[in-house]
C-alpha cells in the first residue's frame, strides 16, 4: 500500500518526503525508544495501563512485551525531538488508530480504548508536543462531537471504498459502536 500510495504522489511532494531512517534502535537509544514507548502506551491506558498489560499476559506471557517494544516503541511512538524525520505526535497517532481500527470492525473494544486515549491526551498535555495544531480544533476533536465526526468519517470512507459492503476484513458487517 504505502508504494501504490507514494507512487500517486506528485512527484515534487515525493521528492521533498525525507530518505532517511528515522526509527533506527540502536544499543545507544534503546533505552530512551523503549521509554517513550512505554510513556505513549501509559498516556492511552492510564489508569489501566498495568491492568491491560497483566489481561495480555494472561494470553501469553509475550503478547505485552511484543505490543510494547515492537509496535509502540518503534512504529506508534515519535522519534527524538532532535531527529530531522517528521514527528507525528500524539493527537494524529490516536486518530491513525482509531481509524485503522474502525475501518476494520469487530474490535470495538480497542476503537473505544483509543478513543479515551484521544481524550487524555488533552487531560495529561501530551497533544501539545510536536504538533501545530489549534487548541480549539483538538479539544474538539476529544469531545463527543469530535469523536462521532472521526467515527462517521471512518465509516463514510469505508462504505464509499468498500461499496457499501462493509470492510474486507468484515464483508458485510457494519461497525456498532
Amino acid at each position: 500500500m504505502l508504494g501504490a500510495f507514494r507512487s500517486s504522489l506528485p512527484i515534487p511532494i515525493a521528492n521533498a518526503l525525507s530518505k532517511v531512517p528515522s526509527r533506527i534502535i540502536t544499543p545507544q537509544n534503546l533505552n530512551t525508544w523503549k521509554h517513550r514507548g512505554r510513556s505513549l502506551w501509559d498516556s492511552i491506558y492510564r489508569p489501566f495501563e498495568t491492568k491491560l498489560l497483566d489481561k495480555l499476559a494472561d494470553s501469553h506471557p509475550d503478547l505485552p512485551v511484543h505490543i510494547i517494544n515492537n509496535n509502540y516503541t518503534p512504529l506508534f511512538s515519535d522519534p527524538s525531538e532532535n531527529h530531522t524525520g517528521v514527528r507525528v505526535g500524539r493527537v494524529l497517532t490516536s486518530l491513525v488508530a482509531i481509524a485503522c481500527l474502525r475501518a476494520q470492525t469487530g474490535v470495538g473494544p480497542q476503537v473505544t480504548s483509543h478513543i479515551f486515549g484521544l481524550r487524555k491526551a488533552i487531560e495529561d498535555g501530551t497533544w501539545k508536543a510536536p504538533e501545530v495544531m489549534p487548541e480549539e480544533g483538538v479539544r474538539w476533536l476529544a469531545e463527543d462531537e469530535g469523536n462521532a465526526w472521526i467515527l462517521r468519517t471512518v465509516d463514510n470512507i469505508v462504505e464509499a471504498i468498500g461499496e457499501n459492503q462493509g470492510t474486507t476484513f468484515a464483508p458485510g458487517i457494519k461497525a456498532k459502536l
